[in-house]
């Protein structure tokens, strides 16, 4: 549809809420500029509604899709609407609410299949800046957030009592290593890659640890420690806790006594539980990420006009009053610069802990991508064989570096070693054209244990000893299909099962070698190959200008895998650990 002007109504009856810092409107000019006229922008902010207004011939409909922890909120604040007959355009809102876990949204969305919802609210932006990242999802756009809640860990009181709570505080870190030794509380946590919570405190755990000596390897063993003790869901890892105060529950190895939750979560499970029962909430002293609950139109070109007006109308609605008191009564903050203490209270909270600090920057999505990658690979373990181009065009200079292509993807795959645990098997070859009398590839180190140690050195020490010797192959072409392939024979034939399996191949140019075979003839070869009861994705990933990111799409495709373009060398290990999430998360 076209551009939509404001909902009528905005004038009549209500008060003028003061402004709330809690809600970075920060898509709302980016909402008027599609929905509205630019002279009643003021009437939005207002947030004016009518009451007791007759409705027209009929209602809109609107169905919602919610975050479980908000949607009964969202249900209270459309029956509000609903009894006070509040109208947009003289209709009536009807206004259906269903919990949906965000991470299945989010993959619905991002199939690009026509959507059954016209409005969203996830916990996080994260899952909309997911959406939005990809061209092929169906389009969505956030206008507001209609709440926040900070994330914390949540302890069973005598578990507090033995940390200090609530006058002992701790940075993530500290936490972590009070939780995750043998004779300490047992840390729980939803899974990162299905929970906005446990992915922010994830990548709080790791950015802190990274930036000490060994990081790398103690944020790994953190998350390999951390994974023992997951939950699929946010829902599910309350159920994890100790069913009593007995001993028998409390000192079950199997019950964990603490728990990476939001706010919002323990003030829900407090409001519900025994008093035995409760929790305690430590607020971590280097920041508590937020849950931000963004309000996300979906699809909003194909809504109609009263759907997209409706929608804005509801969202406003939850800024009012009666909107932010229902959203209180739920747990949800509303102001983070005058923060509700009875919401704080109920939740497990008490000074001296740090409630009250801002919130750190939210981590970039580069950021997010690799505390995924990272979870996924530590969590289930990997075998990578990595393929590397050293055709002479890897010798061309990255513009603005001053480092050659080969010099650059060195850097990025000696940095992406380092993710990786003792018991991930990584191999390396090489390839350009009749490498190796008339293969056009070597094994230059066979994939093998990273732990595993032949004569002085590690197969760690041996790898990063052959990334650093890459070197293009003067005058050499590329024997893209002829390795493409047999590097795919070795791996699906040295299978393991239980470990992340996958070929990663870099390239910065197309197939030159003209005995080679057909692209059709290696496509075919793949798919034969491929087997979803052991599958080894192909991560084929396309390296500057030359590289053509279609043809690493078909080709990866065949194998269930992913094909990838960068400009620059330097985004591979991103890409890298993008690509292994998200063929971690549909293995």
């Amino acid at each position: 549809m076209g551009r939509h002007s404001l909902p009528d109504g905005y004038g009549a009856g209500g008060a003028d809420p003061r402004a709330r810092a809690r809600r970075r409107t920060v898509a709302i000019a980016t909402v008027l500029v599609l929905t509205v006229a630019a002279g009643t922008a003021a009437a939005v902010r207002g947030g004016l509604l009518s009451f007791g207004s007759s409705c027209q011939d009929h209602a809109v409909r609107l169905k919602i899709a919610a975050s479980p922890d908000v949607a009964p909120a969202l249900r209270a604040a459309a029956d509000e609407a609903r009894r006070k007959n509040i109208t947009s355009d003289g209709h009536c809102l009807d206004i259906h609410v269903t919990a949906r876990d965000a991470y299945q949204v989010t993959e619905s969305l991002l199939s690009g299949r026509k959507s059954d919802i016209q409005a969203w609210v996830p916990d996080a932006d994260l899952w909309v800046r997911r959406v939005t990242a990809d061209a092929r999802a169906t389009q969505v756009t956030q206008a507001g957030n209609v709440a926040s809640s900070p994330v914390g860990v949540a302890v069973v009181p005598t578990a507090a009592k033995s940390l200090g709570w609530p006058d002992k505080t701790y940075t993530w870190t500290e936490l972590a290593g009070a939780t995750l030794r043998e004779d300490r509380p047992k840390l729980g946590t939803a899974d990162p890659s299905r929970s906005a919570a446990g992915l922010l405190a994830l990548t709080r755990l790791t950015g802190a640890t990274a930036k000490v000596k060994d990081g790398d390897t103690r944020a790994a063993a953190m998350a390999k420690a951390l994974s023992q003790r997951t939950a699929d869901s946010d829902s599910q890892v309350l159920e994890t806790l100790p069913r009593d105060s007995s001993g028998t529950e409390q000192g079950d190895p199997k019950r964990n006594q603490a728990l990476i939750l939001s706010e919002q979560a323990a003030f829900a499970h407090n409001t519900s539980a025994d008093s035995d029962q409760k929790l305690d909430l430590f607020y971590p002293k280097d920041g508590s990420p937020r849950l931000d609950y963004p309000f996300t139109l979906v699809d909003q070109p194909r809504l109609s006009t009263d759907e997209s007006r409706a929608a804005l109308r509801f969202m406003t609605l939850l800024e009012q009053p009666e909107g932010t008191r229902i959203l209180q009564k739920h747990g949800f903050r509303i102001d983070d610069e005058d923060v509700s203490a009875t919401v704080v209270t109920a939740a497990g909270g008490r000074s001296p802990q740090p409630y009250e600090e801002p919130a750190p920057e939210p981590a970039s999505e580069k950021t997010l991508q690799e505390s995924l990658g990272t979870w996924t690979i530590t969590v289930q373990g990997a075998r990578i064989t990595t393929v590397v181009d050293t055709s002479a065009s890897m010798s061309e200079a990255v513009p603005g570096s001053g480092r050659s292509r080969m010099d650059v993807t060195k850097a990025s795959l000696l940095q992406t070693l380092t993710t990786f645990t003792p018991d991930d098997e990584i191999g390396l070859w090489n390839f350009s054209a009749k490498l190796d009398g008339d293969k056009d590839y070597r094994v230059l180190v066979p994939t093998g244990r990273l732990g595993e140690r032949g004569g002085r050195d590690t197969q760690r020490d041996r790898l990063s000893a052959a990334f650093s010797a890459l070197e293009p192959v003067r005058g050499g072409a590329t024997g893209l299909y002829d390795t493409t392939l047999a590097a795919y024979k070795a791996a699906t034939a040295s299978y393991v099962k239980g470990k992340f399996n996958a070929l990663v191949l870099l390239t910065d140019g197309v197939n030159e070698d003209p005995g080679s075979i057909s692209r059709s003839t290696l496509l075919t070869q793949l798919r034969k190959l491929a087997d979803p009861r052991r599958p080894v994705p192909l991560i084929m990933i396309a390296v500057g200008p030359e590289a053509h990111r279609q043809e690493a799409e078909r080709i990866a495709g065949a194998t269930g895998g992913s094909g990838h373009q960068v400009d620059s060398p330097a985004q591979i290990h991103s890409v890298i650990l993008k690509a292994i999430m998200e063929a971690g998360n549909q293995s």
